[in-house]
């Protein structure tokens, strides 16, 4: 006879229903680069100020001579197992990429893949809670969706948002002379590695919630400012990804001063212990021929360098003149960490990390 006072399993943890967890499980840089290969120089209505052509954050279709349309979408697999805070996590990074446009956000709708006969409809509708949350926190409403049944748990947004056609803050502006600023400390994706192999105290869990779930708000402010000519945000592809795509974008030099780079409090030390993501070394393996490192750079820094940043930080280049500004932008948000990394140079398009 079947035992019907025993206790129900345990849900799994959501990490675990998942082979890459956040921007981590991002198709890697150099596979991307072929796959879109095939889309490029197709033609597009001139009203498309801003497409594939340069790998930024959103598209953006001018509607009128005052207002452009930001779009956008990013959806992951769980990077952390408490439902609420991974929906949080995702949906603050989708917004981001309205942000790092420069623009407003106006609205989301919903992306969901559930195994639904492996979670439970609780969990789930956790997971939809906080994304609700971090949208309510940035003004705007879940106003639909599309949900399937999926083997592994997927949660994300498509975010709406607006911007000046003139004050579109695209990733490939740069110019020689310009300061890099960057607005969030990195190791995210060390943090979530350590977390999965429960190496993470809960003072690290608190400090990598805190991050991905805060709003790149500063990009609306720095729309506004004539001296920050690219912008993007640091996600899948690591700080030295990203970086590459401003000096690609430029045509120019960009060189980061690694001593500058803020990280997050004892990343350095999880990634020296070996708690690092598969797509650090997907991400090396992608651009690492463009890339210049200092004689005996540590592995440590090297992970910390190509890791990828779940919900990371606006990377502003900005005239000197403007770096004043840029800073104040930031820290009127909150965000009291951001500084200045490093410059923009004469020269081929690669990275240089000093």
């Amino acid at each position: 006879m079947t035992d019907t006072t025993a206790p129900l399993p345990a849900p799994p943890r959501l990490s675990s229903l998942s082979h890459g967890g956040g921007c981590g499980c991002k198709i890697a840089p150099g596979v991307l680069s072929e796959l879109l290969r095939h889309a490029r120089g197709l033609p597009v209505p001139p009203q498309l100020l801003v497409g594939i052509e340069t790998s930024d954050d959103a598209a953006v279709y001018r509607l009128n001579d005052e207002q452009a349309l930001i779009a956008t979408t990013d959806f992951f697999m769980p990077i952390v197992d408490d439902p609420y805070d991974f929906g949080r996590i995702a949906a603050t990074n989708a917004i981001s990429d309205v942000y790092a446009m420069g623009g407003t956000p106006i609205l989301a709708l919903a992306l969901v893949g559930m195994p639904i006969k492996v979670l439970p409809l609780e969990t789930i509708g956790r997971i939809l809670d906080g994304g609700h949350a971090a949208c309510a926190e940035a003004g705007i409403p879940v106003a639909g969706g599309h949900s399937i049944d999926s083997v592994e748990p997927i949660y994300g947004l498509v975010v709406l948002g607006l911007v000046h056609p003139q004050r579109i803050k695209r990733n490939d502006g740069a110019r020689p002379g310009d300061r890099l600023v960057l607005g969030k400390p990195l190791g995210v994706g060390v943090m979530s590695a350590a977390l999965k192999k429960d190496a993470l105290d809960a003072a690290g869990y608190a400090r990598m919630i805190a991050s991905t779930t805060q709003l790149n708000r500063p990009g609306t402010a720095l729309s506004a400012l004539a001296g920050v000519h690219a912008l993007t945000d640091v996600t899948g592809f690591g700080l030295a990804g990203h970086a590459l795509e401003i000096a690609r974008g430029a045509g120019c030099t960009v060189a980061i001063d690694w001593a500058r780079v803020p990280l997050h409090e004892g990343v350095r030390t999880l990634a020296a212990q070996g708690h690092v993501t598969g797509a650090s070394g997907r991400n090396w393996a992608g651009y690492g021929a463009e890339v210049t490192l200092p004689e005996g750079f540590a592995a440590a820094d090297h992970a910390l360098l190509t890791d990828p940043q779940t919900s990371g930080g606006l990377l502003v280049a900005c005239a000197p003149d403007t770096v004043d500004a840029v800073l104040t932008a930031f820290h009127a948000q909150g965000f009291g960490a951001a500084a200045v990394i490093g410059e923009v140079r004469e020269g081929p398009a690669r990275l240089v990390v000093a």
